[in-house]
Formats: C-alpha cells, structure tokens, sequence
C-alpha cells in the first residue's frame, strides 16, 4: 500500500483517480480546498503533504488569460513543489496536455510554465499529456446560454477521463520516467460536430454556431496541432461511447 496525495481530487480526472487509487488498496490524501488545503496560498501543504511520497497533480486553473492562466500555474505548481521539497516527496506526477507547445493559447501558455517548472525541480518527476477529455464538449455547452452556441473549429481526439485516471494510477505507482508516452482517444473529431450532436442527444434546440479564431491560436487548433504526432498510448472508449452514459436514455432520439 502507498500513500498518495492528489491535488485536484474532486475534479473530474481527480475524483476518478482517488477512487481508482483507494480500489487498489492505496491511503489516499486529497488535496483541494474543500478539504482545507490551499496550493495558492501554500496554506495546509506542509501537513498534507508530511510522510507523503508520491504526489499526483490533476489541478485545473479557472481561468483562460495568459497572464491569469501563467500566474495561477507559476504559484499553485511553485508552492507545491517546494512543499514537496520539504516533505521529502519522491516522485511527482501531473497532466498536462498534448500539443501546448504548438498551440499559443493562454490557458496553454500556463501548462507549458507549469511543465517547465517541474522539469526544473529536483523533485523527481513524470509528465502525462493527454488530449482533451470527452466532456470537454458538455463543459464548453454547459458554460454557455442562449439560443446559439459557439464553437471553436478545432481538430481533437478525446479520451475517456477513467482511462486517463487509469494511466496516472499506473505512473504514479511506478519509478519517475520524466515525460511518458502521450495518451489520446481512438478517434479524430471536429469540435462542432461534437457539440452539435451532444446538443440533439439531449434534445436542445440550440444551434451551433462554429467559429475560427483569431490569429495562429485558430490556425493551429482547426489544422490539428492539438492531436498527438507520434505513437503512443491510445485509449479504448470512443465519444459515442460516451455519449450513451452522458444523456439519460430518455432524452436521445431514435435516430442517436
């Protein structure tokens, strides 16, 4: 049995992997405010992360800016690693996202400060880029009103969030092997057609409405800088898959 600590643990990916974790028979901390322990203050960590030695970090910033995304990472990953430091950690684990590198979005400019700051910490580690999650489409509908939704043309392979949660579990419980094999879906997909099919799926009248964005931001995601370049990890479940667990059976058309 070993004892983890995961920050972000009531995420989506976190909630998934503490209880993965836990079937296994590991003593798992939780790390989030919730649970009285906060990365952006540093407040809490010295004690959660005491007799600790293996962190996994799944945090998600609440924010898209680049100067907001940078400042959030810089601090949340910077506190927590010099916590890590002082707890005497031996490995370190955290998602990050396949394709930020070739991808100038804000939010992404905040993963790739947060990559770097590992690389650079002598606290030994393993990065995990994944691609998006299959309920990246329900967030971006879910955050959305009105009679019209906005989509952003975009080129993506989305994973199942358990098998994500599945590999971390594998990594974390394993030597520090710096960065690992991307893991990404078994299928491409446009974002629209996602969200245009998840809307039906639930009965909505919404239309889509999809948009380029601006700039190399918008060049690079509707060319497909976001999918993986290289083999690597591939994952089982496939969007539609998904769907079918996502929306209540009542609600999808006999045409779905």
């Amino acid at each position: 049995m070993a004892q983890v600590a995961v920050v972000g643990g009531t995420g989506t990916v976190g909630s998934r992997l503490v209880q993965m974790l836990r079937d296994r028979g590991n003593d798992v901390h939780v790390i989030a405010r919730s649970h009285g322990v906060d990365v952006m203050s540093g407040d809490g960590l010295d004690a959660a992360l005491r007799g600790i030695p293996v962190v996994i970090d799944v945090i998600n910033a609440p924010v898209t800016s680049k100067r907001r995304s940078v400042a959030f990472f810089q601090t949340a990953t910077a506190n927590l690693l010099d916590a890590e430091r002082r707890a005497g950690v031996g490995h370190h684990v955290a998602l990050s996202i396949v394709g930020i590198d070739r991808v100038p979005l804000g939010y992404y400019l905040g993963k790739r400060r947060q990559e770097q700051l590992i690389r650079e910490s002598d606290v030994p580690w393993t990065i995990l880029r994944a691609t998006q999650l299959h309920e990246f489409a329900a967030q971006l509908v879910d955050r959305s009103r009105g009679p019209v939704q906005v989509v952003p043309v975009m080129r993506l392979q989305p994973v199942a969030a358990a098998e994500v949660a599945a590999l971390l579990c594998d990594l974390a419980l394993s030597e520090p092997s710096g960065m690992a094999e991307e893991l990404a879906g078994p299928e491409v997909h446009e974002l629209p057609d996602l969200v245009r099919r998840l809307l039906r799926a639930r009965g909505s009248s919404r239309r889509t409405l999809p948009i380029r964005l601006p700039g190399e931001t918008g060049r690079t995601m509707a060319s497909g800088a976001l999918l993986p370049t290289a083999a690597g990890i591939r994952g089982h479940q496939t969007w539609d898959e998904w769907l079918t667990t996502a929306v209540p059976p009542t609600l999808m058309p006999e045409s779905t």
